[in-house]
């Protein structure tokens, strides 16, 4: 009725000035009537969806209400620390039906313009007339500019929405569980069930943190059995934490030139023996004692580039892989005089591909798997490795819409499931996929987790549970992000950093609980004590805020390649003399035994030298 009256004040040449004020206040009322009746109130249920094919998407409650069941026959066991069903973005305040809000925007727009057009002063029906056609037009462009911009959230959340399902009720029961446990029945189980819990992870918070390091802290990992905590940092130095006191029990200097990226206690060594790799390319080896002291570090191995990860031999207290960004994988053996092996310079055609990050499959030790500055992931085996055929690979996965993409995506982390029988990668400015590793060369993905944003580091992912149930990562907006891994649903999310960027996240190996640390120079400790599960609040506005500057940075990202090549090429001509000033006339290193003969040309940055920008 608005638009219509709008549509006759026009063509009348103002006749409608003549309708009281009353008139106007009832039609006003009987406006705001109308758009309202399809608004539901805040007490009313989000009805679920199936999750099918049909786009309408389950999404997580951010108000953690509880829902119905996934089968509609029964409630949930109130034994169940679950807390809630189902989850659905749409908060309270915007549950009404599509088509009755555009009818309430509608309405309300054609009567705003008929109230103004009536309290326009009357003059000339001609220039009242031309006057009321530019009005019209403006107005047009305003209500093409909003609808616009519900164009743009309809589509945003329909890509929210994408690629989910239903999240599966719950496998483990407070309660029934406790007192099993009581008289011995199912209790060698009782940890694993409780560590893979939904409702513990929903309950997840901050305990505390562990503050010593003066730089960004790059690395964290806990020893086998879960009592101590080595991390490394910007500042050079690597702590040893026990962690359930808060307390450094070991700190000492790692012997790198440039960020450590990497510290790890090696698998049935006593936690006597730490492998590390860092920016200036080294791989070493730092031996503790028993008495709290570090004896001594030496270097393993040097790549030509900087080293991000290392890859441990779940089995072996001695042997360990590492890569680096000048695309070789070395087998490191610390029995032999010369530890060094090369096994394979990963290639794609002839074009060497820079790697970020190594994982053994840690049920088929023989095997790993490599990602880097491509989209590939690729799976070797050390026991056949011929460059001569497909250059050594035996399989690559990659998300089938990222095969033939123009833009330059890297996989800055990646890691197989306990059982080896899953690949989850982590790509820069995109989301994170799960592979099948069973599946044939080529598959594409089983699992797309989004929502976070993965660009200003080399941002690491990880599985969390026992079963690896969850899919654990950091983000550039500061917050940790836990799905669930058979939904592809966020059922975590919280604000993990101050400095803005999540990096690392650790699961503890036996306690529901992990170490996490970004560009804050504290570890941050998580655990599962808040009394009610998560409500997921703010989710949706940030998730949507990623999305948005995600796009916006594709859109310049030809530009932002050349400005960092440009800077590559300045910081390597300037430090080049130097550095070779420095090998020329340096002493030669009495703590390193043998390595590669190759050096590197890397930049030595200082402990306040920022974690390396994905290039």
């Amino acid at each position: 009725m608005a638009e219509a009256d709008g549509k006759a004040t026009v063509l009348n040449g103002g006749s409608e000035e003549k309708e009281s004020a009353e008139d106007q206040h009832e039609e006003g009322n009987a406006s705001e009537s109308k758009g309202g009746q399809t608004e539901s109130s805040p007490g009313d249920v989000t009805p679920t969806e199936t999750g099918e094919a049909s786009g309408d998407k389950l999404m997580p409650n951010v108000e953690g209400e509880t829902g119905a069941n996934v089968e509609g026959e029964e409630e949930e066991d109130t034994d169940s620390m679950d807390g809630s069903g189902l989850y659905s973005l749409t908060e309270d305040g915007e549950r009404e039906s599509e088509s009755g809000r555009q009818e309430r925007v509608k309405d309300k727009d054609g009567g705003k313009r008929a109230a103004r057009k009536r309290n326009r002063p009357g003059g000339d029906a001609n220039q009242s007339s031309s006057s009321d056609e530019d009005d019209v037009d403006d107005e047009d462009e305003e209500e093409q500019k909003d609808d616009d911009g519900e164009d743009d959230d309809e589509a945003m959340e329909a890509w929210l929405g994408a690629e989910l399902r239903d999240l599966r009720g719950p496998t483990w029961q407070a309660v029934p569980s406790l007192r099993s446990r009581e008289i011995g029945r199912y209790s060698h189980q009782f940890v694993r069930r409780v560590c893979g819990a939904r409702g513990l992870v929903q309950r997840l918070e901050l305990q505390g943190r562990l503050e010593r390091h003066t730089g960004c802290v790059n690395t964290l990992h806990f020893n086998p059995s879960g009592t101590r905590l080595a991390s490394g940092s910007d500042d050079l130095r690597v702590v040893i934490w026990d962690w359930a006191v808060r307390r450094a029990e070991l700190e000492f200097e790692s012997g790198h030139k440039s960020n450590v990226f990497q510290a790890k206690f090696l698998p049935h060594s006593g936690d006597s023996t730490l492998a590390m790799c860092a920016r200036d390319g080294q791989i070493r080896v730092a031996e503790l004692s028993a008495t709290q002291c570090c004896k001594n570090t030496k270097r393993v191995a040097q790549h030509k580039g900087a080293a991000h990860k290392l890859a441990l031999q779940p089995d072996s207290p001695c042997f360990f892989l590492s890569a680096g960004e000048d695309a070789v994988v070395y087998g490191i053996d610390l029995r032999l005089d010369r530890p060094a092996n090369k096994l394979v310079v990963v290639k794609e055609g002839d074009k060497k591909v820079g790697l970020y990050t190594i994982f053994v499959n840690p049920a088929k030790t023989h095997d790993f798997a490599v990602g880097g500055r491509d989209q590939y992931v690729r799976i070797y085996d050390q026991r056949k490795i011929n460059e001569n055929d497909n250059n050594g690979v035996v399989k690559k996965f990659c998300p089938s819409h990222l095969v033939s993409s123009e833009s330059k995506t890297n996989i800055t982390c990646l890691v197989y499931s306990h059982d080896g029988t899953e690949l989850l990668a982590s790509y820069n400015d995109e989301d994170i996929y799960l592979f099948d590793s069973n599946h044939s060369d080529g598959a594409d993905y089983r699992r797309r987790y989004k929502g976070h944003r993965n660009n200003a580091t080399v941002k690491g992912v990880n599985f969390y549970g026992p079963c690896s149930e969850f899919v654990v990562s950091g983000s550039d907006c500061g917050h940790i992000y836990l799905w669930d891994k058979y939904s592809a649903r966020v059922v975590q999310f919280m604000e993990g950093d101050r400095g803005g960027v999540v990096n690392c996240l650790e699961p503890h190996p036996h306690l529901p609980g992990m170490a996490t640390s970004g560009l804050d120079h504290d570890i941050k400790l998580w655990a599962p004590t808040a009394e009610s599960p998560t409500g997921l609040k703010g989710l949706k506005e940030v998730m949507k805020k990623n999305k948005r500057e995600r796009d916006e940075d594709t859109v310049r990202h030809g530009d932002q390649y050349d400005t960092q090549l440009l800077w590559f090429l300045m910081r390597h001509m300037r430090n080049r003399r130097p550095a070779r000033a420095r090998r020329e006339g340096a002493d030669p290193d009495t703590d390193e035994s043998w390595s590669s003969p190759d050096s590197s040309d890397e930049e030595e940055g200082g402990p306040d030298h920022v974690q390396c920008m994905s290039s």
